[in-house]
Protein backbone atom coordinates (compact mmCIF):
# COMPACT_ATOMS: atom_id res chain seq x y z
CA UNK A 1 0.00 0.00 0.00
CA UNK A 2 1.32 3.18 -1.25
CA UNK A 3 1.49 6.32 1.47
CA UNK A 4 3.07 9.43 2.66
CA UNK A 5 5.49 9.96 6.06
CA UNK A 6 7.11 13.37 6.57
CA UNK A 7 11.31 13.35 7.02
CA UNK A 8 12.85 16.43 7.45
CA UNK A 9 9.63 18.52 7.20
CA UNK A 10 9.29 17.08 3.82
CA UNK A 11 6.78 14.27 2.05
CA UNK A 12 8.11 11.20 1.22
CA UNK A 13 6.13 8.47 -0.72
CA UNK A 14 6.60 4.59 1.05
CA UNK A 15 5.03 1.67 0.41
CA UNK A 16 4.24 -0.73 2.93
CA UNK A 17 3.20 -4.60 2.39
CA UNK A 18 2.26 -7.29 4.64
CA UNK A 19 2.74 -7.41 8.33
CA UNK A 20 4.33 -10.96 9.68
CA UNK A 21 8.07 -11.74 9.76
CA UNK A 22 10.96 -9.88 9.62
CA UNK A 23 10.89 -6.70 8.15
CA UNK A 24 12.92 -6.89 4.44
CA UNK A 25 13.41 -2.90 3.38
CA UNK A 26 14.33 -2.15 -0.84
CA UNK A 27 16.31 0.33 -1.59
CA UNK A 28 15.75 0.80 -5.41
CA UNK A 29 17.98 1.65 -8.23
CA UNK A 30 19.04 5.09 -9.45
CA UNK A 31 16.12 6.92 -11.28
CA UNK A 32 14.12 3.80 -10.78
CA UNK A 33 10.26 3.12 -9.06
CA UNK A 34 9.72 1.00 -6.40
CA UNK A 35 6.59 -0.25 -8.42
CA UNK A 36 8.96 -1.99 -11.12
CA UNK A 37 8.91 -4.12 -7.90
CA UNK A 38 5.43 -5.75 -7.84
CA UNK A 39 6.04 -9.08 -8.63
CA UNK A 40 8.76 -9.33 -6.19
CA UNK A 41 6.78 -7.57 -2.93
CA UNK A 42 3.52 -9.49 -4.21
CA UNK A 43 5.11 -12.80 -3.42
CA UNK A 44 7.44 -11.90 0.32
CA UNK A 45 5.03 -9.94 1.78
CA UNK A 46 2.53 -13.05 2.58
CA UNK A 47 5.44 -14.07 4.81
CA UNK A 48 7.35 -10.99 5.35
CA UNK A 49 6.72 -7.43 6.11
CA UNK A 50 7.79 -5.22 3.02
CA UNK A 51 8.73 -1.72 2.71
CA UNK A 52 9.71 0.38 0.42
CA UNK A 53 10.48 4.65 -0.38
CA UNK A 54 11.17 6.67 -3.42
CA UNK A 55 14.19 9.05 -2.07
CA UNK A 56 13.35 12.63 -2.32
CA UNK A 57 13.06 13.80 -6.24
CA UNK A 58 11.62 10.46 -7.48
CA UNK A 59 7.82 10.05 -7.70
CA UNK A 60 5.98 11.82 -5.00
CA UNK A 61 8.46 12.42 -2.38
CA UNK A 62 9.47 16.12 -2.09
CA UNK A 63 12.98 17.11 -3.35
CA UNK A 64 14.51 20.17 -1.81
CA UNK A 65 17.85 21.84 -2.66
CA UNK A 66 20.07 19.58 -0.35
CA UNK A 67 22.68 17.38 -2.57
CA UNK A 68 21.31 13.83 -3.05
CA UNK A 69 24.32 11.68 -1.61
CA UNK A 70 24.24 7.97 -0.35
CA UNK A 71 25.06 9.83 3.24
CA UNK A 72 21.41 11.33 2.44
CA UNK A 73 20.30 8.71 2.01
CA UNK A 74 21.12 6.70 4.62
CA UNK A 75 19.84 9.03 7.03
CA UNK A 76 16.96 9.00 5.61
CA UNK A 77 17.12 5.15 6.05
CA UNK A 78 17.52 5.26 9.73
CA UNK A 79 14.53 8.11 10.32
CA UNK A 80 12.33 6.14 8.33
CA UNK A 81 12.82 3.37 10.06
CA UNK A 82 12.55 5.20 13.81
CA UNK A 83 9.43 7.03 12.01
CA UNK A 84 8.00 3.50 11.46
CA UNK A 85 8.47 1.96 15.06
CA UNK A 86 10.87 -0.60 12.92
CA UNK A 87 12.92 -1.58 16.17
CA UNK A 88 14.22 -4.85 15.18
CA UNK A 89 16.80 -5.93 12.51
CA UNK A 90 15.64 -6.13 9.10
CA UNK A 91 16.45 -7.82 6.03
CA UNK A 92 18.43 -5.25 3.40
CA UNK A 93 17.91 -5.44 -0.43
CA UNK A 94 19.53 -3.03 -2.33
CA UNK A 95 19.78 -2.47 -6.20
CA UNK A 96 22.17 -0.88 -7.88
CA UNK A 97 22.75 2.51 -6.50
CA UNK A 98 20.59 1.20 -3.41
CA UNK A 99 23.18 -1.53 -2.92
CA UNK A 100 25.51 1.38 -2.77
CA UNK A 101 23.65 3.02 -0.02
CA UNK A 102 22.50 -0.66 1.49
CA UNK A 103 26.46 -1.28 1.89
CA UNK A 104 26.77 2.75 3.94
CA UNK A 105 23.85 1.57 5.97
CA UNK A 106 25.03 -1.69 7.18
CA UNK A 107 28.47 -0.35 8.19
CA UNK A 108 27.16 2.62 9.90
CA UNK A 109 24.42 0.65 11.50
CA UNK A 110 25.46 -3.18 11.81
CA UNK A 111 22.98 -3.61 14.29
CA UNK A 112 19.75 -2.56 12.15
CA UNK A 113 20.50 -5.25 9.97
CA UNK A 114 20.27 -8.64 9.62
CA UNK A 115 20.90 -10.22 6.72
CA UNK A 116 22.28 -8.12 3.32
CA UNK A 117 21.21 -8.47 -0.15
CA UNK A 118 23.24 -6.95 -3.22
CA UNK A 119 21.44 -7.33 -6.52
CA UNK A 120 23.47 -6.07 -8.94
CA UNK A 121 24.83 -3.55 -6.91
CA UNK A 122 27.13 -0.84 -7.64
CA UNK A 123 30.37 -1.15 -6.36
CA UNK A 124 32.74 1.62 -4.41
CA UNK A 125 35.64 0.33 -7.07
CA UNK A 126 33.57 1.34 -10.19
CA UNK A 127 33.71 4.67 -11.74
CA UNK A 128 30.09 4.45 -13.48
CA UNK A 129 29.05 5.66 -16.99
CA UNK A 130 26.33 8.42 -16.77
CA UNK A 131 24.26 10.57 -18.59
CA UNK A 132 25.20 13.42 -16.71
CA UNK A 133 24.20 15.72 -19.92
CA UNK A 134 20.87 14.43 -20.20
CA UNK A 135 20.17 14.68 -16.55
CA UNK A 136 21.12 18.10 -16.16
CA UNK A 137 18.94 19.14 -19.36
CA UNK A 138 15.78 17.46 -17.93
CA UNK A 139 16.33 18.61 -14.27
CA UNK A 140 15.52 22.11 -16.41
CA UNK A 141 12.09 21.75 -17.96
CA UNK A 142 8.94 21.53 -16.46
CA UNK A 143 7.23 18.32 -16.27
CA UNK A 144 4.59 19.52 -19.31
CA UNK A 145 7.99 19.97 -21.48
CA UNK A 146 9.23 16.69 -20.14
CA UNK A 147 5.91 15.42 -22.01
CA UNK A 148 6.23 16.66 -25.03
CA UNK A 149 10.70 15.56 -25.39
CA UNK A 150 10.54 12.42 -22.50
CA UNK A 151 8.47 9.86 -24.67
CA UNK A 152 8.76 6.85 -22.06
CA UNK A 153 8.65 3.34 -23.13
CA UNK A 154 7.93 0.46 -20.76
CA UNK A 155 10.09 -2.82 -21.44
CA UNK A 156 8.45 -6.28 -22.37
CA UNK A 157 8.82 -7.16 -18.59
CA UNK A 158 7.04 -3.89 -16.98
CA UNK A 159 4.10 -4.88 -19.98
CA UNK A 160 3.65 -7.66 -17.81
CA UNK A 161 2.87 -6.11 -14.54
CA UNK A 162 -0.82 -4.78 -13.63
CA UNK A 163 -2.39 -2.06 -15.46
CA UNK A 164 -1.84 0.56 -12.60
CA UNK A 165 1.63 -0.06 -12.09
CA UNK A 166 2.34 0.74 -15.90
CA UNK A 167 0.73 3.69 -15.37
CA UNK A 168 2.44 5.20 -12.48
CA UNK A 169 5.74 3.60 -14.43
CA UNK A 170 5.10 6.10 -17.63
CA UNK A 171 4.06 8.90 -15.09
CA UNK A 172 7.52 8.47 -12.87
CA UNK A 173 9.58 9.12 -16.23
CA UNK A 174 8.06 13.03 -17.31
CA UNK A 175 8.94 14.49 -13.87
CA UNK A 176 11.54 16.85 -13.61
CA UNK A 177 12.55 16.02 -10.21
CA UNK A 178 13.91 12.44 -11.00
CA UNK A 179 16.22 13.93 -13.04
CA UNK A 180 17.42 16.43 -10.09
CA UNK A 181 17.65 13.76 -8.11
CA UNK A 182 19.91 11.87 -10.64
CA UNK A 183 21.89 14.42 -11.69
CA UNK A 184 23.03 14.94 -8.19
CA UNK A 185 23.43 11.27 -7.11
CA UNK A 186 25.75 11.41 -10.04
CA UNK A 187 27.70 14.11 -9.28
CA UNK A 188 28.32 13.25 -5.43
CA UNK A 189 28.54 9.02 -6.66
CA UNK A 190 32.82 10.02 -6.66
CA UNK A 191 32.96 11.27 -3.39
CA UNK A 192 30.27 8.90 -1.86
CA UNK A 193 32.42 6.01 -2.98
CA UNK A 194 35.44 7.42 -0.94
CA UNK A 195 33.12 7.62 2.06
CA UNK A 196 32.15 4.24 1.90
CA UNK A 197 35.54 2.40 1.29
CA UNK A 198 36.98 4.53 4.42
CA UNK A 199 34.03 3.04 6.94
CA UNK A 200 35.89 -0.30 6.68
CA UNK A 201 34.85 -3.88 6.72
CA UNK A 202 31.38 -4.85 6.39
CA UNK A 203 29.93 -6.81 9.73
CA UNK A 204 30.17 -10.94 9.39
CA UNK A 205 26.89 -10.96 8.67
CA UNK A 206 24.59 -13.47 6.17
CA UNK A 207 25.60 -11.50 2.70
CA UNK A 208 23.77 -12.89 -0.63
CA UNK A 209 25.42 -11.19 -3.58
CA UNK A 210 23.12 -11.31 -6.96
CA UNK A 211 24.80 -10.83 -10.29
CA UNK A 212 23.29 -10.01 -13.68
CA UNK A 213 24.19 -12.82 -16.56
CA UNK A 214 27.54 -11.60 -18.33
CA UNK A 215 26.47 -13.99 -21.39
CA UNK A 216 22.61 -12.68 -22.14
CA UNK A 217 23.88 -9.10 -21.38
CA UNK A 218 26.36 -9.58 -24.12
CA UNK A 219 23.92 -11.10 -26.10
CA UNK A 220 21.35 -8.16 -25.69
CA UNK A 221 23.94 -5.49 -26.36
CA UNK A 222 24.94 -7.11 -29.82
CA UNK A 223 21.16 -7.48 -31.01
CA UNK A 224 20.88 -3.41 -30.30
CA UNK A 225 24.02 -3.36 -32.47
CA UNK A 226 26.28 -2.48 -29.62
CA UNK A 227 30.37 -3.48 -30.16
CA UNK A 228 30.69 -6.63 -28.94
CA UNK A 229 34.55 -6.18 -27.78
CA UNK A 230 33.00 -2.92 -26.10
CA UNK A 231 30.76 -5.02 -24.21
CA UNK A 232 32.84 -7.99 -23.15
CA UNK A 233 34.94 -5.58 -21.75
CA UNK A 234 32.90 -4.00 -20.09
CA UNK A 235 30.61 -7.22 -18.62
CA UNK A 236 34.07 -8.89 -17.66
CA UNK A 237 34.45 -5.84 -15.29
CA UNK A 238 31.52 -6.06 -14.00
CA UNK A 239 31.73 -9.35 -13.11
CA UNK A 240 34.68 -9.13 -11.68
CA UNK A 241 33.24 -6.16 -9.14
CA UNK A 242 30.14 -8.19 -8.31
CA UNK A 243 32.37 -11.22 -7.00
CA UNK A 244 34.36 -8.93 -5.28
CA UNK A 245 31.43 -7.72 -3.25
CA UNK A 246 30.92 -11.20 -2.26
CA UNK A 247 34.15 -11.09 -0.34
CA UNK A 248 32.73 -8.31 2.16
CA UNK A 249 31.86 -10.86 4.81
CA UNK A 250 32.48 -14.54 5.90
CA UNK A 251 29.64 -15.56 5.80
CA UNK A 252 28.54 -14.81 1.98
CA UNK A 253 26.88 -16.64 -1.28
CA UNK A 254 27.19 -15.17 -4.86
CA UNK A 255 24.53 -16.36 -7.21
CA UNK A 256 24.84 -15.00 -10.91
CA UNK A 257 20.99 -14.97 -12.39
CA UNK A 258 21.01 -16.90 -15.28
CA UNK A 259 18.74 -14.84 -18.31
CA UNK A 260 18.57 -11.01 -16.92
CA UNK A 261 20.45 -8.03 -17.60
CA UNK A 262 20.68 -5.27 -14.58
CA UNK A 263 16.97 -5.86 -13.53
CA UNK A 264 17.64 -9.24 -12.00
CA UNK A 265 13.63 -7.88 -10.50
CA UNK A 266 11.93 -7.78 -13.45
CA UNK A 267 14.28 -10.13 -15.36
CA UNK A 268 14.22 -13.21 -12.73
CA UNK A 269 11.51 -12.01 -9.92
CA UNK A 270 11.43 -15.70 -9.23
CA UNK A 271 15.14 -15.73 -8.50
CA UNK A 272 15.50 -12.66 -5.86
CA UNK A 273 11.87 -14.21 -4.17
CA UNK A 274 13.49 -18.13 -3.56
CA UNK A 275 16.59 -16.23 -2.42
CA UNK A 276 15.05 -14.18 -0.18
CA UNK A 277 12.73 -17.04 1.45
CA UNK A 278 15.70 -19.42 1.60
CA UNK A 279 17.74 -16.71 3.92
CA UNK A 280 14.59 -16.18 6.36
CA UNK A 281 14.60 -19.77 6.82
CA UNK A 282 17.93 -20.02 7.48
CA UNK A 283 17.65 -16.93 9.91
CA UNK A 284 15.18 -19.01 12.10
CA UNK A 285 17.37 -22.02 12.53
CA UNK A 286 20.29 -20.25 13.73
Amino acid sequence: MRSFVRLNNKRMEIFQEGELGVPILILTGMGCSFEEWFEVTEALSKTNKILMFHRPGLGESEIGEENRTTSRTVKEINELLNTLQINEPIILVGHSYGGLCAQQFTKLYPSKVKTLILVDSTSVELGRLDRLEDCSTYANLDETELKRIIHPVLTENQKKLPLHVQQRLLRFQQTPNLYKAMKSEVENWKADARIIKKLGQLPNIPLLVIGRDKKYVIQQGVEEGLPESELMLLEETWEQLIEEQAELSKSSRLVFAENSGHSVHLDRPDLIIEAVKNLVEDTKSQ
